[in-house]
């Protein structure tokens, strides 16, 4: 994390806060009105940044590649780096409030951890993804598990058994641990995926528990059992509140910190939230249209919440390719809402573009697909509430044998 604070420090991406910010929203706040890496010097319980990844170029300077080509090198990238074990940590006493852990909203149940990383070891089989925490006091907080997602089986599994699930969470990682943590890859590769990104190796540490964890500016270790708690109400990817839910709670046996150690929250609903939870989707998309065809770029836009809405740049061949591609980006991510389907010529990321391609390129009885009646996402306000909803794919590409009528005016 440091080093990372560093690079953006060189590229002048970051602002040093060295007074504390006025009132209980003041850091959240700040946050919200920019992109670039907030680094708090001075918050009720120490040092903090957000906005670490809040841009896709920040994300492709701590993964080491174009923002544009993240997509596509992603799609290729295969979890084969090295593990290299270290010390095992001196573990302490837990004592949450020693943390600058923050409530964002008015509404929000309590303070949340929203970077913590959770590392957890079951029958052999590792995992790390990340969970909202709501913090219920020194040592316990109450973890969002999506239901179906690998650490919500691994629990089910181990309570299944009589046992409780080891857990570690991790806060303060290099932003690329991050990353790997939200990405899709098979089970219990997420730290090799991350040793890739990183050159080929991550340097990773043994808690009492028996789960491994890579270096980090803060690990709290824990176990998660039969005990639950409300959680919630909690701002999500849109912005607007996610419902209260009973969600198992973590207790932590030990808490490790670095000297001086720099907590990471990110703002829900901010843009580092929404880097993180779309951008991980982009090569899944990529390598899914790349099998009907030539697939150049794929963008999960920050108007769509950075998961609802996807554009996807091809090179036809064919002229049903653009609507082939459509049915492929939303068989891949089924979150998808909307996805546009553009030319070369048009740059995804650019919301101006896309629209002008969509205002000169479609015809609404031609080029507009819409399905009724298909799986959507949970954390769409729109939503049914069977969990269904209505998907709208977009050709907006020129009709083939006619792009000279689509040809814009250059020198």
């Amino acid at each position: 994390m440091r080093e990372f604070i560093e690079v953006m420090r060189e590229k002048s991406a970051v602002i040093d806060v060295e007074e504390r910010p006025e009132g209980e929203f003041g850091a959240p706040r700040m946050a919200s009105r920019t992109d670039s890496l907030l680094f708090f010097h001075d918050l009720p319980g120490g040092r903090a940044v957000m906005n670490v990844t809040a841009t896709r170029k920040a994300l492709g300077l701590a993964l080491g590649m174009d923002e544009k080509e993240i997509a596509r090198k992603l799609a290729g990238a295969s979890p084969e780096g090295a593990i290299v074990r270290d010390d095992p940590l001196p573990l302490g006493e837990v004592d949450l409030s020693r943390l600058p852990v923050m409530k964002f909203f008015p509404r929000d149940a309590g303070p949340y951890i929203t970077a913590g990383i959770v590392f957890s070891c079951y029958q052999g089989v590792e995992n790390a993804s990340i969970h909202r925490m709501l913090v219920l006091g020194r040592d316990r907080v109450a973890a969002r598990l999506v239901e179906g997602r690998h650490t919500h089986s691994m629990h089910r599994e181990a309570l299944a058994r009589g046992d409780v699930l080891p857990v570690a969470v991790a806060i303060g990682v290099h932003p690329a641990v991050t990353f790997a943590s939200c990405t899709r890859v098979p089970p219990g590769k997420e730290l090799a995926f991350a040793a890739g990104l990183l050159g080929g190796e991550v340097r990773v540490h043994t808690c009492r528990n028996g789960v491994l964890v890579p270096d980090a500016e803060i690990v709290l270790e824990g176990y998660i059992g039969t005990e639950t708690a409300e959680e919630g109400p909690f701002v999500d990817i849109t912005g607007t509140y996610d419902s209260v839910r009973v969600q198992p709670v973590i207790r932590f046996t030990g808490m490790y910190t670095r000297p001086d150690c720099i907590y990471h929250s990110i703002l829900p609903g901010g843009n580092e939230h929404r880097v993180l939870m779309g951008v991980p989707y982009e090569p899944v998309i990529f390598r899914a249209v790349s099998a009907v065809t030539d697939v150049r770029n794929v963008v999960l836009s920050n108007g769509g919440c950075g998961y609802f809405h996807a554009v996807v740049q091809v090179r036809k061949h064919t002229q049903g390719d653009a609507k082939n591609a459509i049915m492929a980006a939303f068989a891949a991510h089924t979150s998808l809402k909307h996805v546009v389907v553009v030319d070369e010529d048009i740059d995804p990321a650019d919301p101006v573009e896309v629209e002008y391609a969509i205002a000169t390129r479609v015809r609404g009885d031609r080029d507009i697909m819409v399905i009724t009646g298909a799986r959507g996402s949970s954390l769409d306000p729109c939503r049914l509430g069977d969990g269904t909803n209505v998907k709208v794919g977009v050709d907006a590409t020129m009709v083939m044998g006619h792009e000279s009528e689509f040809t814009r005016a250059s020198w």
